[in-house]
């Protein structure tokens, strides 16, 4: 009895230290050579494409968010119960017959863009790729689009993105307020976050870590090599990887939705072994590079990052969006990679599938800059002092070219120089 009890013992004591370690491992940054290399190619690429698309782009209002029952957010005075039903049937009508991936990649390649993320599901839950785990999806028979000779969207972006020999990046959102085993039928939505006691409730937790892991492998399995696994929704996360700012994203129930990403990782790592991936807001192992939102840092960062940014007011597809000027753009891209950064820029394509001509237009307007003057961009690293007045400065990674980017006035774009010393 005593050495049962001696055994038992020791087998809590081996659990315990274990978890500890994993937790301390986990909360580190990476440091696997594959996936370091892996990254530093990646930070030769500098100019990204991002689409925000979904079946919230049929109403031109923002993605997913609106059906989120938090104080901040604005309806335009709508009940929510009945908004966020109307919402969420809007995969019954959408079908975007005139989509064309061949399209969007080749303006992509045009417009100097290296890779691509396309949202593959958002918080709502839509899928835009065929899962076996919802029929809420484009393949799902529900939507119209499933009708389609190849009903799969994500295949046919990830196949035209990889033609044009552009790295592909997927956005999952780890956090779905489609499944039932997130946002639960029984109970009240108050805020972004899971609606039940997870301790109280650990079968069913379970069963959403589960449908995420299925998904991802789905993913990450299904449509070739992957090269950024881009995860969103920084709400669910790990206890360790909490701080101040963070702990106020869990809302009223202040609960730990911990997904497992060691398990995640290591499903989509198997047979691709150098993945990028990028958790997030959480930090950490499985945070390989940070994503600024919106903004552009006042100075160099010690890690690797990337501004995703969009070209106009919003993510997704908003008719008469305010676009950012071609000036804009390239003064943007070219501070970014100036302190050391990627720039991944968003575009929101209508409901029908189409980038709006402005878009098209600016895109078009800087791959035109970066074919005279991508020497100062692809490739490079900051030079110090990186950033002064109205002037930038990189470099190429074997400091043997050195380059003065001018910022110019209204109406011009920047201007490289390439200099022998500062």
């Amino acid at each position: 009895m005593k050495r049962t009890l001696t055994t038992f013992l020791l087998f809590i004591i081996f659990n315990f230290v274990y978890v500890i370690c994993n937790a301390q491992s986990d909360s580190k940054p990476e440091t696997d050579t594959v996936i370091l290399n892996r990254i530093e190619q990646w930070q030769d690429l500098k100019f990204g494409f991002m689409a925000h698309w979904g079946m919230y782009s049929q109403w031109g209002v923002v993605e997913s968010w609106s059906i989120c029952n938090e104080p901040w957010i604005n309806r335009n005075g709508a009940d929510y119960y009945e908004y966020k039903k109307e919402y969420q049937a809007l995969n019954k009508t959408f079908d975007p017959k005139h989509f064309d991936a061949t399209q969007w990649a080749k303006a992509a390649k045009e417009a100097g863009m290296k890779y691509m993320v396309f949202t593959t599901k958002h918080h709502d839950g839509f899928c835009m790729f065929d899962s076996k785990q919802t029929d809420y999806s484009v393949a799902g028979p529900d939507c119209p689009y499933h009708t389609s000779s190849q009903p799969d969207i994500t295949k046919d972006v990830v196949d035209a993105f990889r033609n044009e020999g552009m790295w592909i990046g997927l956005y999952f959102s780890k956090p779905d307020w489609h499944n039932d085993d997130y946002w639960a039928h029984e109970w009240a939505t108050p805020d972004r976050n899971v609606n039940y006691d997870i301790h109280e409730n650990p079968e069913r937790w379970a069963k959403f870590k589960d449908f995420t892991y299925n998904q991802i492998y789905e993913l990450t399995h299904n449509y070739g090599e992957i090269d950024i696994l881009w995860l969103d929704g920084g709400w669910v996360r790990p206890e360790w990887s909490l701080n101040d700012e963070t702990i106020e994203w869990l809302g009223c129930y202040s609960r730990i939705q911990d997904i497992d990403m060691p398990r995640i990782a290591t499903m989509a790592r198997k047979d691709n072994p150098d993945l990028i991936i990028v958790d997030r807001s959480v930090g950490g192992k499985y945070e390989n590079y940070r994503t600024p939102e919106q903004q552009v840092p006042d100075k160099l960062l010690s890690y690797p990052w990337e501004t995703c940014m969009s070209m106009g007011d919003s993510w997704s597809y908003v008719e008469n969006d305010n676009y950012k000027s071609t000036r804009k753009l390239i003064h943007t891209l070219v501070d970014i990679v100036a302190k050391g950064g990627n720039y991944l820029l968003n575009v929101g394509p209508d409901a029908d599938g189409q980038l709006p001509e402005a878009a098209l237009q600016r895109m078009k307007e800087i791959g035109e800059w970066l074919k005279k003057n991508g020497k100062a961009i692809y490739g490079t690293r900051p030079l110090y002092p990186y950033a002064k007045d109205n002037i930038r400065y990189t470099q190429s990674k074997d400091g043997k070219h050195k380059y003065e980017i001018t910022l110019l006035e209204e109406g011009e774009y920047a201007k490289v120089k390439e200099i022998k010393k500062l």
